[in-house]
């Protein structure tokens, strides 16, 4: 799927003026889609408010996942990352755009810094470097650092390499305010490649002092599954590392989506995080791909990414069960599963659908979260009754024409408005307006990094 390659540490500054000429700046750019919603299949609390095309060096590519801080977004994209003025959700524009290639890219924000996952294979850790072998020892994969508090004027001031590169990464501030840890999630190691060896049973965690990001390093490599983890099965991934963490700081846990593994961690100690409970799932789930918490941490929801983003998941023949998210509550530090949450929408067979990002609607005293589908478009649905989920509102266009790879990477909900990253066409804005959701406006966050949930009640 991807190629990979790593070394040792390695920490790079880049000049302003090198930084200026990877930096595409396109202030006030809007280009919103005239007419969004041709063709789509929608509930009637839905409004698709702007669609903004990707432009410049990042058109052509795959937009990623989302970040948030203020009025801004962060989108991630394989080829770089673009800052968005989301000030008026219904005329988002586009504020500037690093041109720095690696796949996913994964994006996150804190204290004016953005973090950018390369998982890709790369010649150097610059923002020029070129695909290259992971079999070479020199090469280069890991995650970069950012200093973005003039969003049109982004700067690269480091860059930390980590075995078998960087697929995701998820924040966890220091408590003293000092810093913020990175728990490193990568996966598929191989004999071949020097620095990401088999069992890669372990994930990275990265300490970047907030005072000197450019002193940021990798300070534990904790082992999570000594015993191998799950060793696959017909329908299952083995497990070889992680796919996704997310945290739930204010009660010290975190949900690891680890390919053939579930697993609930202890995270008081940022350093030296401890297993509660793993679960597995042989019959139905494929590939353990994310988390999401709900409002108070009593429960988590992990997504089934079987066909890995590119296969048509979401038909008859596949069925309920499977490419689906479960509901898990936690009791006692235990994951107790509950049921499955799939689209009943049947996708047509030329339609890559399966479950994907989403986040947590912050209403009091309920469940809800927005999730994305690929071309299976996003839904809203209330998990407040862990054992019957109900979906509330849903957006899907029609299959791509001519057919091909595309849909919803990411959906997350955002003081009060839903935004998307239409994988190959834009970086999409929405309302609901519902009595059930309607309460979650009043919640206002600073930032928002999905990957690391704030507590909204409890």
């Amino acid at each position: 799927m991807r190629m990979r390659r790593h070394r040792t540490l390695v920490r790079s500054v880049l000049t302003t003026a090198l930084v200026a000429s990877l930096t595409t700046a396109a202030v006030g750019t809007s280009a919103a889609d005239p007419a969004p919603e041709t063709g789509a299949a929608k509930s009637d609390n839905i409004t698709h408010l702007a669609s903004v095309p990707m432009v410049g060096p990042l058109a052509g590519s795959a937009n990623t996942d989302i970040a948030f801080a203020g009025k801004k977004a962060y989108v991630g994209n394989y080829n770089g990352f673009q800052i968005y003025d989301i000030a008026d959700p219904a005329k988002p524009t586009l504020i500037s755009q690093v041109h720095c290639p690696g796949s996913q890219n994964d994006v996150s924000v804190y204290a004016g810094l953005l973090f950018l996952s390369t998982d890709s294979s790369r010649s150097d850790s610059s923002c020029q470097s070129v695909s290259q072998s992971p079999t070479i020892k020199e090469s280069w994969e890991g995650i970069k650092i950012f200093d973005v508090k003039d969003p049109a004027n982004p700067k690269y001031l480091a860059a930390v390499e980590t075995k078998c590169g960087s697929h995701t990464h998820t924040l966890i501030p220091d408590k003293r305010g000092k810093s913020v840890y990175i728990y490193n999630s990568s996966y598929f190691p191989d004999t071949k490649f020097p620095d990401c060896q088999p069992p890669n049973d372990r994930i990275d965690i990265l300490k970047v002092p907030l005072n000197d990001p450019t002193k940021a390093a990798v300070v534990a490599s904790p082992i999570l599954f000594p015993d191998g983890g799950f060793p696959g099965s017909e329908t299952g991934t083995a497990t070889s590392g992680c796919h996704d963490i997310t945290a739930f700081p204010a009660k010290n846990i975190a949900a690891a989506a680890c390919m053939g593994d579930g697993v609930l961690l202890d995270i008081s100690k940022p350093e030296a995080p401890k297993i509660l409970h793993k679960v597995q799932d042989a019959e139905n789930f494929a590939f353990w791909h994310g988390a999401t918490f709900n409002g108070d941490g009593t429960k988590v929801m992990f997504q089934d990414e079987l066909g890995g983003g590119g296969g048509a998941m979401c038909n008859a023949e596949v069925g309920p069960n499977k490419g689906a998210t479960a509901i898990f509550d936690i009791k006692k530090r235990k994951l107790v599963f509950q049921s499955y949450y799939k689209i009943s929408r049947h996708q047509a067979e030329n339609e890559n659908c399966v479950s994907h990002n989403g986040s947590l609607i912050p209403v009091p005293g309920r469940d809800i979260v927005v999730q994305a589908w690929y071309q299976g478009g996003f839904s809203v649905w209330d998990f407040t009754d862990s054992k019957n989920p109900k979906e509330i509102g849903y957006f899907d266009r029609p299959p791509r024409n001519p057919a091909g790879f595309g849909g919803y990477w990411s959906v997350y909900y955002y003081n009060g408005f839903i935004y998307g990253t239409e994988s190959v066409k834009a970086f999409d804005t929405f309302k609901i307006k519902d009595r059930r959701t309607d309460p979650a406006a009043r919640v206002k966050l600073k930032e928002l990094n999905v990957q690391t949930q704030p507590p909204f009640w409890g």
